[in-house]
């Protein structure tokens, strides 16, 4: 499903996570990484019809952790039937009993249907925000810079 989410978001090479990283990741000795699937009931079982990938983060602010969406995806043949919500549902449901003040996600903006979904749930965007990203040269150069120490 993480390659269909980067085909759908118009990233389809993208992907460098294998199948072991995943499995360190989510299920290794300190798991910082957390999924939770939705499955609906198919000729053969339960069949996976999307998922929910997040992590913790923390409020300065607030004082308490909050959960970052990293991926939200259910595939188009599942899409209205309820799936997307129950996940969002779930890490909601898990902010709330945990004391966590917030469950935040970034969306694309030209995903209409997605923004869609997420305002019909009452999710709001957080206008004077922008997100920034050091990533590979600039990431590197940065990172040259570190003061040494021992």
């Amino acid at each position: 499903m993480i390659n269909e989410l980067a085909a759908y978001e118009r990233e389809p090479d993208a992907v460098r996570t294998t199948e072991a990283m995943l499995q360190d990741h989510l299920f290794g000795k300190q798991p910082g990484v957390f999924a939770h699937v939705a499955a609906i009931p198919g000729a053969d079982g339960d069949d996976v019809v999307g998922m929910a990938i997040w992590y913790l983060t923390y409020s300065t602010w607030e004082g308490v952790h909050g959960i970052h969406l990293e991926d939200l995806y259910v595939r188009p043949e599942a899409r209205g039937t309820g799936s997307g919500k129950a996940l969002l549902a779930t890490l909601a449901a898990i902010a709330v009993e945990r004391g966590y003040r917030r469950l935040e996600w970034q969306v694309l903006d030209w995903n209409a249907p997605a923004i869609g979904f997420y305002d019909a749930l009452g999710a709001g965007s957080l206008d004077g925000w922008t997100t920034r990203r050091l990533h590979g040269d600039a990431l590197q150069a940065v990172a040259a810079q570190a003061p040494v120490t021992t």
